[in-house]
Order: C-alpha cells, then structure tokens, then sequence
C-alpha cells in the first residue's frame, strides 16, 4: 500500500493520514469524504522548487496545475509556498483571487477559451495567457487594446511527442484538440502573428505531452523538438524566447503496477528536463530560456485518500461479491472515464490479511460504477470503513451532483489538526439553482 510517514497505520492497524486517526475523521465529518495530507503537498511543492534552483541555477518557476485539485485552501497554500498556478477557466481565476493568491503568477490555459474568460482574465491582470487557437490571437489582442494593456502570452505547441498513456490523456499527438503543431508549421505561424500584435507580448512556448508519465525519456525527446523549434524561431525572427514551460504529467503511484516514488524520485523528472535543456542550451547555441514546469497529479494526487462507509454486501456464489459503499462515480468518475485503479484497505483493519477477493461497487444507478473491480480485501461488513488511495487529484475536482448525490466535503489534515477546505452540500444546495418556468406550473 501507499504509506508514508505522513500517512500509515497505527500500532492498532488503524490508518492515521495527517496525525489523524481515520475513524476519528468519518466520526466528525461524515462519509463520504475526501482527505487531503497537507504536510505531503508541501513537502512536493518545497522539492519541486529547490531542484529546478538547483539544477537550472535558479532560473526557473513550478507552476501548480490546479485543474487537479481547485478550491480556496490549495491556493493559499500556493501563495505561502511562493508557487505559480496555471488556471483553465474564469472559475479557476475567480477560485484563486478570492483566496488572496497574486493572479499575476499565474497561467490561463485553455484550447478554447470564451471571450468572457478572455475578457476576465485581463481585467484582472493575469500573468500569462497560453495561446491555444489561431483565432484567441486576434481575440485576445483586441480585448488588450480594448483595456489598454499589453498582455503576455506563450504559445501551447504540440511537440508530437506521444507518452505511454491512456489515449484520453494523450496530449501531443498530431490529432490532438490542443495546441499548434510544430510539424505543420502552424506553431510558427502562430509565432509570426503575434509578433505583429501591438497588444501581445510573446513570453514563451508550453508543450504537455500527456499524463502519468514514467517514461522519462518522452520528457528529453520533447526538450529535443521544443528547442529546435525555439532555435527556429531566433532564426527566422531574431527573437529569443524568453521563457520555455515543459508542462507537467508526471506519473504518480495508483496500485503495485506503478512505481512507488520518493520525493527524490518525483524530482528526478524535473532534473532530468533542466539536465537535457542545459544540453541543448550549449549545443545548440539558443538563449537560455527561463524554464517552468507545471505539475499538478504529483503535488496532490498521493497527498488524498476517500473514506467510504461499507452499506450492502452482495455475494453472488461462485461468481463475484460486491462491497457496496456510500459514495461512487459522482465523487471519482475515474475508473468509468478512462479505467483507473486504485488500491484500498479496511482503514481499521489495515494490517489485517486478505480473506477475499471483492468489488468495491459505487451507490449510482450504473453498472459501471466500479471503484475497484477486483481487489484482495480482509472480510468487510456493513458500517466498515474503507479507504482509497490517491484519489487527491481529479476527485473532487471532477465530481459531480450524479443521481442527485451531494458532492462530498474535503477536509485538510495536518500534524494532528484538520478542517474543512469545502464544506458538505446540502439538498439546498443540490437545488438552490433549479426553477421551475411559469409555463410549467
């Protein structure tokens, strides 16, 4: 299992996340529930920044990608550390500037942001917008003149670098939604145009090659194209880029099939991408570029655990037997999506050993609502408690009022503390936005 000093059991072989026993927490905050180990995030965010200083003599920037985990208290987090964000949506912005976070540190991607995001993120002095679309150029340039602003941009290229991954998390393939291919010549292209804009600063180039990524070589390889297209474009414009952001997708550890990382190991990626870009800095001869890398699963995902409690037990004889929980799809539409595994344990029971192989069946009215399909579990019954591992990126994140069920709350732990960071929904608020049209009544 995936524990760590921050989050293993006791000597009673009950799971204790943040200092925090895990019964404690279903007694005070219901099930289901989403856990988040703030020492973890920390410890991520701290590493992440000492290696790129290290390896890239201080000259570079982590950017959280907070699609993975959005809410108030993980951008005040981000503001102690002296992180930068990249956001996707006015949501996002607005999420971040309530909380206090400097919006100027941040990075607004998006393969088709609307006019009104556009129009928000530069009335509210957002620091770089990522170019994804030929036409967000004009768009973007006419809204700057608009406010009477110069605006920074980067451009999201698509290297065609393909990362082992689920195609739905594939992001740098030629047919990929996302970004300007670089082999088209549509990247340049896109160059061209906004050095010609009296409004838009070029800052830089982005590339994301896809997600959970353990093969680091795909990270050189896109270093490779990435600066032979910026050596292209000082050729051809005489512009050096002032900055290079190589995303993020680092892969984290789900079930025994994935590698278990140390911190050191998780920053091995990032030292590997300043290592190769220091390469071709000097063989290629091209500027130094600032890096920036914008990891998101790998600040958050190990750092969250679910509680569920066990309801129904279905035993079909010979066949399969479901341990039913309180919770489902509408709170990890993961292993529906795009067939995610987890790993998970009688949070009680941790140290106890495996009697059967079950099914962890989600409360939604769909077949598909599997956390887990298959998985060696000690002999569970009603009112158990069990826990589910790295589920703190693209859980609450991608959650979702499904058969009407309320999105579950997520509480912070640290040293032997813990509260809210999203308070439980009520049925009120499952409706607060409904209506019902006069017509109708």
């Amino acid at each position: 299992m995936n524990y760590r000093e921050s989050m293993k059991p006791n000597n009673d072989g009950e799971l204790v996340i943040g200092g925090v026993k895990a019964s404690d927490l279903s007694k005070k905050y219901g099930t289901p529930l989403y856990v988040m180990d703030v020492a973890f995030i920390k410890s991520v965010c701290k590493a992440f920044k000492y290696t790129i200083n290290k390896c890239y003599e201080g000259f570079g920037a982590v950017a959280f990608a907070s699609k993975a985990f959005s809410c108030k208290a993980i951008y005040a987090i981000m503001k102690k550390l002296d992180m930068n964000i990249d956001v996707v949506s006015s949501g996002e912005i607005y999420t971040a500037i309530s909380s206090g976070f400097d919006i100027s540190k941040a990075y607004f991607h998006g393969n088709n942001k609307l006019i009104s995001e556009l129009e928000f993120a530069v009335a509210n002095k957002i620091g770089v917008v990522v170019i994804d679309n030929i036409e967000e150029i004009d768009l973007l340039d006419n809204i700057c003149k608009k406010n009477g602003v110069v605006q920074k941009v980067n451009i999201r290229t698509n290297p065609g670098v393909e990362a082992h991954t689920h195609s739905y998390i594939q992001t740098a393939k030629i047919d990929s939604k996302f970004g300007f291919s670089i082999e088209n010549g549509d990247a340049m292209q896109a160059i061209l145009k906004i050095l010609q804009c009296k409004n838009l600063s070029l800052n830089g180039v982005n590339c994301h090659i896809g997600s959970q990524i353990f093969d680091c070589n795909a990270f050189r390889l896109a270093v490779d194209v990435m600066t032979d297209f910026i050596l292209e474009i000082s050729k051809q414009t005489g512009y050096n880029v002032p900055e290079l952001n190589m995303g993020g997708g680092f892969g984290v550890h789900y079930t025994k099939n994935d590698p278990k990382y140390t911190l050191e190991d998780y920053c091995n990626y990032i030292n590997i991408i300043a290592l190769a870009l220091k390469d071709a800095i000097a063989s290629k001869g091209i500027h130094k570029p600032r890096l920036v890398v914008e990891p998101g699963r790998s600040i958050v995902g190990e750092s969250g655990i679910t509680l569920y409690s066990v309801g129904n037990i279905r035993d079909i004889k010979g066949i399969k037997k479901y341990i039913c929980i309180d919770g489902g799809m509408f709170d990890n539409i993961r292993p529906a999506l795009y067939q995610a595994e987890y790993e998970a344990v009688i949070a009680t029971k941790c140290n106890a050993p495996a009697e059967e192989t079950v099914s962890i069946a989600g409360k939604c009215c769909e077949s598909g609502d599997i956390i887990i399909d298959k998985i060696n579990m000690p002999k569970a019954k009603r009112g158990d408690l069990i826990a589910v591992f790295t589920t703190g990126a693209y859980g609450y994140s991608m959650a979702s009022n499904y058969n009407r069920n309320a999105i579950p709350p997520v509480v912070m732990v640290e040293n032997g503390k813990s509260d809210y960071a999203v308070k439980p929904q009520t049925f009120e608020d499952i409706v607060r936005n409904d209506n019902i049209p006069d017509f109708l009544k």
